[in-house]
C-alpha cells in the first residue's frame, strides 16, 4: 500500500485504539471496533472468545489504567494492507499489570478503519505493586 492518507488513517486508528485501552472512553468504543468484531486469546491456558458488546462492558466495568497512573507502553509492530479496505496490525500495550501482544484486523468499513478481529497473547505479566 503506497497511498499515504490510507496508511496514515490506518495509523491513526490504532493511536484510537491505543488511547480506548488507556483511557476506557466508552463513548469512542463503536469509533474502535466493529459492532460484529470478534476477540480471542489464551487467558491462563483457556481460550477466551469475547463478541464486541462484551468486551464492551468488561472494559467500562472497571477502572482505567489513566485512572490508576499506570503506565503506559505502546508500540506498533507491524502494519500489513491486503487492499486499501483492509489491513492488520501487530502491536504492544500495556494495560495496568498486563502486557499484551494483539493482532488487529480492520477493514475500512464507510470510510473508517474498524477492528473485526482481535487476537491477543499476554506476553508479560508486571509485578502488581509497580504496576
Amino acid at each position: 500500500m503506497s497511498d499515504p492518507a490510507t496508511i496514515q488513517s490506518l495509523l491513526a486508528a490504532i493511536e484510537h485504539y491505543f488511547d480506548l485501552m488507556f483511557d476506557n472512553d466508552m463513548s469512542r468504543f463503536d469509533l474502535v471496533f466493529a459492532s460484529s468484531a470478534q476477540l480471542h486469546g489464551l487467558r491462563d491456558g483457556n481460550l477466551r472468545l469475547l463478541p464486541a458488546q462484551d468486551y464492551k462492558k468488561a472494559l467500562a466495568s472497571g477502572p482505567s489504567p489513566k485512572s490508576k497512573n499506570a503506565p503506559r507502553h505502546q508500540e506498533i509492530l507491524l502494519v500489513d494492507f491486503a487492499s486499501a479496505v483492509q489491513a492488520v496490525a501487530k502491536v504492544r500495550v500495556r494495560i495496568d499489570a498486563l502486557q499484551y501482544l494483539d493482532y488487529l484486523s480492520y477493514h475500512r468499513i464507510d470510510g473508517r478503519w474498524l477492528i473485526t478481529a482481535k487476537s491477543f497473547h499476554i506476553e508479560r505479566r508486571y509485578d502488581a505493586s509497580t504496576a
